[in-house]
């Protein structure tokens, strides 16, 4: 089945081959909507219209502008164009769309508008009018600009092993060779890369705090993690209900891990479990490679998609027709992977670092997950219905994740390397779950302590890490490598407090694949409908779509990891 997507979207306010170059070729757009006479709810409609379209060109505009700086970070060219537009375009950007929305607000037709089409725009709009502050703007640019080091600085990590340059991705597929001895060589090879960096790192961070913190207090907070979790739009939920998701992870998930740890030690008949023993089969068997090169990946990830549902295969199809995927790993290329919505094309672009391994093949289902909702919300007219949270965001891309696990057929054609497939990402679940608890909790600790030195940083990670991390694992005499583990963790330094939103949904993820073991159908078509609403409806009622709930309680924790439990087993 071949679905045909719609052409872009056409301009009704901007003309069609309109750029962005300067802020004196902008201006004047914003000048506009500033002046002009609203005389009716139609025309104030129309006004609101112009607006978003302004704004979605405006997004996608910076999106480009990011995506060619992160395919090469040693392109001059490209990060100075990203720099001006941050530093040079965003301040004037931010005070002109500031000054729309309070004549939005302000208008007579606002308190007329459908509240079932403008109710979540309102309220992100207001939210946006209480926090912002123009001191801050500044301090944004520079916060932009300082942590996108953070991609660079690991951008340009690469080592020397048995003869070969290989970037720090390429590195960690190593820690799945059957060789011990290999395994820890690696390890210390990459720890001791990553130590060489460390001052810069930390230096960075240090930065970094200060900027945040003097934000939150600009805008009336006594900490960043309040703040920040108001500028996330987090209307739905409170800083408390995170740690609540932080006590029913520890208390539910940790132990299975633990179990499947020890599990794995008795399996490898090892004494101790070293960290560089978790990757690695326990029967010695060769590393999972389900693909050998990007564009094996990419066939066989669109056959096994279209299997699923054909409006799957067809969106990563239309990406690779489109040329917008960039999927190998190579020196200078920032690290990660991310789907990039690109609202006036109406066609994503998804980056990653692909070297062959079986978390690549679940990278390409996670960020299909996130084009799929693109592609599904690309004809709303407002920019927010399509900007979606996190919190449903990620429910998009980590349930494609397990609903397409049937399908990996494509890419193991031997029942057992399927099944083994499977379990081990079921394990990288329950431990990503484990990982996305103690990266938010540090957080948590870090800007409620502004204050605090790197010895105090030290050991509040060092604690915060022990009480998430599985008892099975021996890092006696890693303390420094330990120490550094958060270091790499991209969304610390880019995007702070963007990373509970994966734990939470993980957790819809999970009760989705739960109803697509019992009705795949209904589950499947629920998942689509919840999709569809992109973020017109409050969270919890998008998960109420998907046939789920948005539910941090530990019963529903102890649930959920429950049927994972018997999930693994039955692949055993």
């Amino acid at each position: 089945m071949y679905i045909a997507f719609p052409k872009p979207i056409n301009r009704q306010f901007l003309p069609d081959e309109w750029h962005i170059s300067d802020w004196s070729k902008l201006k004047p757009w914003f000048q506009e909507l500033q002046n002009r006479t609203i005389d009716s709810r139609q025309a104030f409609e129309r006004w609101i219209d112009d607006l978003n379209e302004l704004m979605a060109t405006l997004d996608e505009d910076f999106a480009w502008r990011y995506i060619r700086m992160s395919i090469n970070t040693e392109d001059k060219r490209a990060a100075e164009h990203y720099q001006y537009g941050v530093q040079q375009l965003m301040p004037h950007i931010s005070k002109a769309i500031n000054q729309l929305h309070n004549k939005l607000i302000q208008s007579p037709f606002c308190n007329q508008l459908d509240p079932e089409i403008y109710g979540i725009y309102l309220r992100q709009v207001c939210n946006e009018l209480e926090l912002f502050c123009e001191q801050n703007i500044p301090l944004r640019t520079q916060e932009q600009v300082k942590a996108r080091q953070h991609g660079q600085i690991f951008g340009r990590m690469t080592m020397q092993i048995e003869g070969k340059t290989l970037t720090l991705q390429q590195a960690g597929k190593l820690l799945q060779d059957p060789n011990r001895n290999k395994r820890e060589e690696i390890y210390h090879t990459i720890q001791e890369r990553i130590a060489q960096d460390e001052p810069a790192l930390q230096a960075l961070f240090d930065e970094l705090i200060t900027l945040r913190h003097q934000q939150a207090l600009n805008a009336g907070f006594d900490n960043y993690r309040d703040y920040k979790h108001r500028a996330l739009g987090r209307l739905d939920y409170t800083p408390k209900d995170c740690m609540r998701f932080h006590q029913a992870i520890a208390r539910h998930i940790k132990p299975l891990v633990a179990q499947l740890h020890l599990l794995k030690k008795k399996k490898l008949g090892l004494d101790h479990l070293r960290p560089w023993d978790l990757s690695v089969d326990p029967l010695g068997e060769a590393p999972l490679r389900p693909f050998q090169h990007v564009d094996e990946l990419v066939a066989k990830g669109i056959r096994a998609l279209q299997r699923l549902h054909p409006l799957f295969g067809e969106s990563l199809r239309t990406m690779k027709d489109m040329g917008h995927l960039d999927l190998e790993s190579r020196p200078a290329k920032r690290p990660g992977g991310y789907n990039m919505p690109l609202h006036v094309t109406g066609v994503p672009f998804i980056f990653m670092n692909a070297v062959g391994t079986l978390s690549d093949l679940r990278t390409l289902m996670h960020e299909t997950g996130h084009a799929v909702h693109s592609f599904l919300t690309r004809h709303y007219r407002l920019l927010t219905a399509k900007e979606l949270p996190s919190e449903i965001a990620e429910l998009a891309s980590m349930t494609m994740e397990l609903l397409s696990m049937d399908y990996w057929d494509e890419f193991f054609q031997d029942a057992a390397s399927l099944r083994r497939a499977q379990r081990e990402h079921l394990e990288s679940v329950l431990n990503g779950l484990l990982w996305i608890a103690t990266v938010d909790k540090f957080q948590h600790w870090i800007y409620t302590h502004p204050q605090h030195n790197h010895q105090e940083r030290q050991a509040a990670w060092m604690k915060i890490f022990e009480e998430f991390a599985s008892p099975q694992v021996d890092r006696t005499g890693l303390e420094n490598a330990t120490a550094r583990l958060w270091l790499r963790q991209l969304h610390i330094f880019e995007v702070p407090f963007y990373y509970i939103e994966y734990g939470m949904a993980q957790l819809g993820a999970i009760a989705i694949w739960k109803n697509y073991r019992q009705n795949p159908q209904k589950a499947l078509s629920q998942y689509i409908q919840a999709l569809e609403l992109g973020y017109t409806q409050p969270i919890p009622e998008v998960y109420a779509a998907a046939g789920i709930r948005f539910d941090f309680s530990e019963a529903y924790v102890e649930e959920l990891a429950d049927f994972i439990g018997e999930e693994l087993t039955r692949l055993s």
